[in-house]
């Protein structure tokens, strides 16, 4: 009966409406047809007029409950009456020749008419219950306490690691989780305990989401995807009663997966509240004693992503609840090639199309913005009825992921226009100048988001440390476009914000971080909290202001020298709008040589 029930409950929900609708219809016919079957309600006359009409025999029967007399004329109509207490009118009734029937009043039938306003009553409870059962993500009022997980079958095409990629430590790492699901017995016959846990790290668009979801593809079990924020409400009790939820629908699906996104909504350090005891810490402790409470017959592993570790409370991260940290960093450049050439499997790329020259060109992006570069370029070649996504839609694409799509409809002055040229130019010249920046990819004045103009520029490969030289001539570079527009205007602008904005944060984390200044290594405060004292971050900041001295210092030398370089190429950008690398340096021509 129990396992009978269970299948009921695990009808589709289409079933259970379709079920609601015909027991509607049910319910409203039988009320129709009790409507009709039920006789019109009696008259009611003065018992004077009653006896009178039986005297003259238009009364054929009378019904006497209690001092109520219920009458049937000989033409078939109805009729009530009340008589006073001792009034006795059985054998005037009867000597008229009326049939006279004495009736209790307790045992009056309930008749047809209270069943058709009981049917109504059945119908709303039934509602109500279902509701109850069956309460939603829609129904917040009746699933406070469910977890709102969405689960995913088998029944789609599953996602499998082929369609993950450029992450291939972790898919190895990974692939043996997928072991754990499908072959548990061989682990467990060698004494081996099946992790619990794997804790995803990384920032945001490395493909976290992706890659949980192809171990459940690789092993075939059941996925619930789920937030972190959505355990925790407002109201006490509903986070930790989610959890419970989700972990008692999992165990009813093992073997399966369980992947809560951003886990450090409710995941963080413990203590940090006046009382203690809040919602939140109520749900991580309720997630702490689930994930510790697995039997050894449950296949059920969670797998968890963040971008802030650092915040986690400790004894989420201990073994037993996630016994693996699997880090995913930005893809290098054959990742990023890899994910270009999966994102491309269902887009027509023109002849003559060089993913590994894209692949070049996008250090720094991540998976979802390589998904996002090829969408934009599909989008383009549509738009221009092309039958294939070329070079330039993959140009045009790169710079739409990087600063945004072009607003040619923003209007500039000539006096703008030329301001503009002069700044990006400049940052191009000391871009070129200096010996430890990154090469120029393209030098444009056409506004894209926030920006008037847009100068970029990619490292020739991927590297994960930074030098000293490489800093300063960031900072140089950045400063490059406030030096050219007070060397050939005599005033500086507004332009510049962004670029001050980064060359002041720059600087001073080389002083602070990076210990890349006179003052040597200082004391920090931490990330938590803290501050540094008066004498010291004084120096600080008298240090910061030396580095970006020196780096606009820098950047003036270099185009005063230049100057007639700078010119030249300013002017014809006004004119073509944008320049690409290769065209920059045929400008520049054979001779152009390091500053310094």
């Amino acid at each position: 009966m129990k396992s009978l029930w269970r299948r009921i409950q695990t009808l589709p929900r289409r079933v259970w409406f379709v079920a609601a609708f015909v027991f509607f219809i049910t319910c409203l016919s039988l009320a129709v047809l009790v409507s009709r079957d039920t006789p019109p309600a009696p008259a009611t006359v003065p018992i004077s007029q009653l006896l009178d009409m039986a005297d003259h025999h238009q009364i054929s029967k009378v019904v006497i409950v209690s001092n109520t007399l219920y009458a049937t004329g000989t033409d078939g109509q109805q009729y009530q009456t009340t008589k006073e207490e001792q009034q006795t009118v059985t054998e005037q009734l009867r000597l008229d020749g009326v049939v006279v029937t004495v009736a209790d009043g307790a045992g009056r039938s309930v008749g047809l008419s209270s069943l058709a306003a009981f049917v109504p009553l059945m119908f709303i409870l039934a509602v109500i219950w279902f509701m109850m059962r069956r309460g939603g993500p829609n129904n917040q009022v009746m699933s406070f306490g469910r977890s709102g997980a969405r689960r995913y079958s088998g029944d789609a095409r599953p996602v499998t690691f082929d369609d993950v990629a450029g992450v291939e430590e972790a898919k190895q790492e990974l692939a043996e989780i997928v072991q754990f699901l499908k072959y548990p017995d061989k682990f467990r016959s060698m004494g081996a305990r099946i992790p619990k846990g794997v804790l995803l790290v990384g920032p945001p668009g490395t493909g976290k989401t992706l890659i949980s979801r192809a171990v459940a593809g690789e092993a075939g079990t059941p996925f619930f995807s789920i937030s972190g924020s959505e355990f925790v409400e407002m109201f006490v009790g509903v986070g930790a009663s989610r959890v419970r939820d989700l972990f008692r629908q999992a165990k009813r699906h093992a073997p399966c997966i369980i992947f809560i996104d951003e886990i450090d909504a409710v995941g963080r350090h413990r203590g940090n509240n006046v009382g203690g005891h809040d919602e939140r810490e109520q749900t991580l402790n309720q997630l702490l004693v689930e994930m510790d409470g697995f039997d050894l017959n449950t296949n059920v592993i969670v797998i968890a992503a963040t971008n802030r570790p650092d915040v986690l409370d400790q004894a989420l991260l201990r073994p037993g609840r996630f016994d693996r940290r699997v880090i995913l960093d930005p893809p290098d450049i054959n990742g990023r090639r890899a994910i270009l050439e999966v994102h491309a499997r269902s887009k027509p790329l023109a002849p003559g199309v060089d993913l590994a020259a894209i692949a070049q060109q996008t250090s720094g992006f991540s998976g979802a913005d390589l998904a996002n570069l090829l969408n934009e370029a599909a989008i383009l070649a549509a738009r221009s009825d092309k039958e294939a996504i070329g070079h330039e839609e993959l140009e045009e694409g790169i710079m739409r992921v990087v600063a945004g799509p072009e607003r040619r409809s923003r209007v500039v002055t000539e006096y703008e226009k030329s301001i503009i040229a002069y700044h990006e130019v400049g940052h191009a010249l000391v871009m070129k100048s200096l010996k430890h920046s990154h090469p120029v990819q393209k030098v444009s004045i056409i506004s894209r988001g926030q920006a008037l103009g847009v100068t970029v520029q990619a490292p020739k490969e991927d590297s994960y440390l930074t030098s000293r030289a490489q800093l300063t001539a960031r900072m140089a570079s950045l400063l490059g476009g406030r030096a050219a527009e007070e060397l050939t205007f005599g005033d500086v602008t507004t332009g510049a914000r962004q670029d001050l904005e980064a060359v002041a944060d720059l600087a001073r984390r080389m002083v602070t971080e990076f210990a890349m200044s006179e003052l040597g290594v200082i004391a920090t405060p931490t990330r938590d909290g803290g501050s540094l004292s008066g004498a010291v971050a004084a120096d600080v900041d008298r240090e910061a202001m030396r580095l970006i001295d020196e780096a606009f210092a820098t950047s003036r030398a270099i185009l005063a020298e230049r100057r007639g370089k700078l010119v030249e190429i300013a002017e014809h950008l006004k004119l073509v709008e944008t320049i690409d690398g290769k065209e920059l340096d045929r400008l520049l021509g054979p001779e152009w040589t390091f500053f310094g």
